[in-house]
């Protein structure tokens, strides 16, 4: 059985590396005000980890990206432009994060994980503007699907000629409304005739 990813693995992989970058960016913002307490090392270990993995999965969402770029069908400038505004955002921002995984490997591999609080100040700031352009990348994605419409199959044609709303809709409210009002005079008709029965059958008795 062939597994058909639609429109590709992109949207699949971006939210992979949306999620471990966006908890690496706060749980670094987070350990940067409790660097006295021992709950530092823990936030520091995990914070670094999901920044690795986070940097990895940027890694195959840009280049799923790309094969998304080349792929998705686009018909209009202001489409072109939205997919390349987006493209450039999301290579600046996972240049990036990947430079400051580097940064953070090599410095655990030596032994100089935790850094001192000057060099410290200088990464987590960092890590904040990393975060806030993934914010952006994110943002000028999901406007690509749903501003833009780019990846998302059409509604066929066929079913709104089974089912609508504006004509098809109001021939057949007009056809059940007849239906009703026939329904009402023919249950009318014969509470008259049931009336006019009842009537000749007053006279009578008073006769």
């Amino acid at each position: 059985m062939t597994i058909e990813i639609i429109p590709n693995w992109h949207p699949i992989l971006v939210h992979f590396t949306i999620a471990l970058l966006s908890v690496s960016v706060v749980l670094f913002l987070a350990e940067s005000f409790v660097r006295k307490w021992k709950l530092h090392i823990q936030l520091v270990t995990v914070a670094r980890w999901n920044l690795w993995l986070g940097s990895l999965a940027a890694i195959a969402t840009v280049i799923a990206g790309f094969d998304a770029f080349n792929s998705v069908a686009h018909g209009s400038e202001a489409q072109h432009l939205a997919m390349l505004d987006h493209r450039n955002w999301a290579l600046s921002t996972a240049a990036l994060f990947i430079v400051l995984a580097i940064w953070s490997l090599s410095s655990s591999l030596r032994g100089k994980a935790d850094f001192r609080r000057s060099k410290n100040l200088v990464f987590v700031s960092l890590m904040a503007v990393a975060g806030l352009m993934l914010t952006a990348t994110g943002y000028k994605g999901a406007e690509l699907v749903y501003r833009h419409g780019l990846g998302v199959i059409p509604m066929q044609v066929g079913m709104t000629a089974g089912h609508n709303h504006s004509d098809g809709g109001a021939e057949q409210g007009e056809g059940e409304g007849h239906d009703m009002k026939m329904d009402m005079s023919m249950e009318g008709g014969e509470h008259d005739e049931g009336s006019e029965s009842s009537h000749e059958d007053t006279g009578d008795h008073q006769h």
